[in-house]
Order: C-alpha cells, then structure tokens, then sequence
C-alpha cells in the first residue's frame, strides 16, 4: 500500500448497462482514485458512458463465467483497495462515509461487506431473507479475489482473514420488469445447471418440486415476505419457480436422451 491513504478502485463487469451505468457511477465520482470497467461485448453505448468517467475500459466478449471474468477484471486494477459494483447499484452517502473512515484506518487482513437494499417491482424489499443480503464487497486488492464459480461467485476468504461489516446500504435496483427477471433468472438457472453437470450433479422433478416449495415458505413465511406486501408474494412466487426450473434444467440435461435417429 502506498505510504498515506491507501487507493481505492470501483470494479464492474457489465453489458448492454448504458441505461444504469452513468447514475452507479455518478455515485462514486471524485471520492475513488480508480475506475476499471470490464465489458463482455455491449451492442449498447455502454462504452461511451464508461469512458465518460474512466480510461480503463477492457472488453473480454468471449464470456467465461462471473467468477473468471471478475478475476480478470480484478488483474487490470492498480490501487490498493478494490470495491466491487454491479452497474444497477447506487453507493448511499453513509456507505461512502464507511468506506472512507475504512481508507482512513485500514485494517490488515479485512474484508468488508455490505447490505444490500433491492428495489423490485416497485419497492423496497426489507424481508423475504433480501435484505440486509449482506456481500463481500470491499478488500486490500492483493488479498484475494472472487472464486471461478461460473454463477454465485464469491470472494475467497481463509481462516486468517476478517470479515466486518461496513454501516450504510447499497441500492440495487435490480430489476426493470418482470421480462427483465425472467431473462436474469433463466441465464442463472442455465449457469448453475452447467456448473452442477460439469461435476457430475444429477437431479430429478421431485427434487426441483420439493425444493421450489421450501425457497417459498423460507421466504414468504419463514423471512416475513408477507410483510412486503404484494411485491414480497410474488417475489417469492417468482423465486420458487426460478429455483423449480434450475433443477429441471439440470434433470434434463443429466437424464433425459436425445431424440433416436
């Protein structure tokens, strides 16, 4: 680390997020030292809008999965700290003010996560188990970095490593409709069931059934999803059939046969 307040860097990978991109950005403007923004072949003007804010604009278009294509975004970082964005999130005024006191009194062998608060469907999401939804977001970037888990990467933390809480929320406005959930929902469905295929998972419909209808009554019942209202029931709704249809994936393509010529 650089002798007084160590650097910090933004890091995003994205694509098509020229709609979303600019108000994340604005969010962390003039406070961090470094932008690094990492395509996986825009056909929008997402380019245009990152290259408003930084220089360091990478495109990777032959897509390895989240957690490769975090890594290699991580390699193209220079400062000290990394903190990880996804386009759709906006950084409150209080997370900004703990990640700055972070910078302030830097703590070695720490990583820091940070909740997140979802705006779906047209509110807040305080339960259903989606909030605090707490991440592993902020960390020395010589430390560690993200597993290669194809879909569901996560940070790789060892026994000798901390991890705190950081106060302040990040907004995530992660779903402009329901075909907007649809398609996110399939494309992680279709990831999670070539992960569990390439080691040598199996599944079966009772198995897809029966844990569609445990994520509902975990979410609507156990987590108060009621208590979201119309948006926590069909949230949980929602989230039963996406977890249905990632086991019947996998059932698919581990124990059905192609059609006999």
């Amino acid at each position: 680390m650089s002798a007084n307040k160590p650097t910090l860097a933004v890091a995003l990978i994205v694509k098509n997020e020229a709609k979303n991109l600019q108000a994340c950005l604005e969010t962390v403007k003039g406070w961090v030292d470094e932008i690094v923004v990492l395509d996986s072949g825009s056909s929008d003007d997402t380019e245009a809008v990152a290259r408003s804010y930084t220089d360091k604009f990478f495109v990777n278009a032959d897509w390895p999965g989240f957690g490769p294509q975090r890594r290699l975004a991580q390699s193209y970082v220079e400062s000290d700290y990394i903190l990880w964005l996804d386009a759709d999130e906006r950084v409150t005024p209080e997370l900004k003010a703990s990640i700055l006191a972070v910078l302030a009194t830097p703590k070695p062998d720490t990583i820091y996560s940070i909740a997140r608060l979802s705006w779906v469907f047209g509110r807040y999401i305080r339960h259903c188990g989606w909030y605090p939804d707490r991440v592993n977001r902020l960390y020395p970037t010589k430390l560690t970095q993200y597993n290669d888990d194809l879909v569901h990467e996560k940070v790789e933390i060892s026994e000798d490593m901390a991890v705190k809480p950081l106060e302040g929320d990040l907004l995530h406005f992660t779903y402009n409709d329901l075909n907007h959930y649809l398609v996110k929902s399939a494309g992680y469905a279709k990831a999670w069931a070539e992960q569990r295929e390439k080691r040598g998972k199996r599944s079966s419909i009772s198995q897809g059934l029966l844990h569609a209808f445990g994520c509902f009554f975990k979410m609507y019942v156990v987590k108060a999803g009621f208590l979201d209202g119309k948006q926590g029931f069909l949230l949980s709704i929602l989230s039963a059939h996406s977890t249905f249809v990632k086991y019947a994936d996998l059932w698919i393509r581990t124990s059905t046969e192609p059609p006999k010529s």
